[in-house]
């Protein structure tokens, strides 16, 4: 797997968690230590940990991908996932503000991230209502044959 696709799937994950200003950075070429920079923001700890987690998770589970290491505490509001060529950077509003990464890496193109979405075709929803409201109506037939009876 190229690292600009890990690098867009774990800003997809972030997403999924409702991370903040979501942003991919092209360092290559710029950095020996890294190709890509993930950068969002999470609006506190719980959500820190989430978006962390959420990351880790669907790597391992989608693209059977684990972090070569994750750094940072919920107390330092900075969290670093990293993964071959990708370092994914998860911080408070206020350290982000505060370290400027996207300011450090001015020279770094920023890159596009987002997915598209693909949606179910609404015939098949509609479809299944049908056959519900169908099967309904038959169950209730019988019931009202059976009174019926009874009262006869």
């Amino acid at each position: 797997m190229e690292a600009l696709e890990i690098a867009r799937l774990c800003a997809n994950y972030a997403d999924n968690k409702k991370a903040e200003n979501i942003t991919i950075l092209d360092l290559r070429g710029l950095s020996p230590v890294t190709d890509f920079f993930v950068i969002c923001t999470a609006g506190s700890s719980p959500q820190l940990r989430a978006v962390r987690d959420e990351i880790v998770e669907m790597m391992r589970i989608d693209q059977r991908l684990k972090p070569i290491f994750s750094d940072g505490t919920y107390e330092s509001q900075w969290l670093i996932v990293n993964f071959p060529n990708v370092l994914v950077h998860i911080l408070s509003p206020e350290k982000r503000e505060y370290y400027a990464l996207e300011e450090l890496w001015g020279d770094a193109p920023t890159l596009s991230w987002e997915v598209a979405v693909v949606e179910a075709p609404v015939v098949k929803k509609a479809s299944v209502k049908k056959v519900t409201a169908k099967k309904a109506s038959a169950a209730k037939a019988p019931a009202k044959k059976a009174a019926k009876k009874k009262a006869s």
